[in-house]
């Protein structure tokens, strides 16, 4: 029964995402949207497969067997909310950036942490804990915030 619970919260999340996402993908410039969804994607990725192999995270329940990562978190509901953030940080001072870094990671954390305590969608292990989560997803928004300006720059002089 519990077990069904958790399910039921991945396909809300999964519904939830696929509609967000092409919302988000009707505002200009889609190019843009999309490379930062793939960039996250890409690094989310990969550090998730880091912690899980290291034994730092575990995800017991997930959508998807096959996979040892949250691939609705890695793949869907992490690269929107990474969209989100550099479409409220796309002219904003560098304080701007990192305040609004802040203020996305800290309820991705805390929802985490409360899905690790609640449920079985994911399990700390070793030493990690929500402030951890918290570091490494602040991070991952400015590595591809600063990707993105990269991006933008070397465009503009094509």
């Amino acid at each position: 029964m519990r077990h069904q619970f958790e399910k039921n919260i991945l396909r809300f999340l999964f519904i939830f995402g696929i509609g967000t996402f092409f919302n988000l993908l009707r505002k200009p410039p889609l190019k843009d949207w999309l490379i930062i969804f793939l960039l996250k994607s890409y690094i989310a990725t990969i550090l998730d497969n880091l912690l899980v192999k290291r034994g730092y995270l575990k995800y017991p329940v997930n959508l998807f067997k096959s996979f040892d990562i949250s691939v609705l978190f890695s793949y869907l509901i992490f690269p929107i909310s990474c969209i989100y953030f550099n479409q409220v940080t796309k002219s904003s001072s560098f304080t701007g950036i990192i305040l609004k870094s802040i203020l996305f990671s800290v309820p991705s954390a805390i929802a985490e942490s409360w899905l690790e305590r609640n449920t079985k969608l994911i399990k700390y292990k070793k030493s990690w804990t929500a402030l951890h989560s918290f570091g490494s997803i602040a991070l991952t928004f400015l590595i591809v915030r600063i990707l993105m300006g990269i991006i933008r720059k070397a465009a503009e002089k094509q």
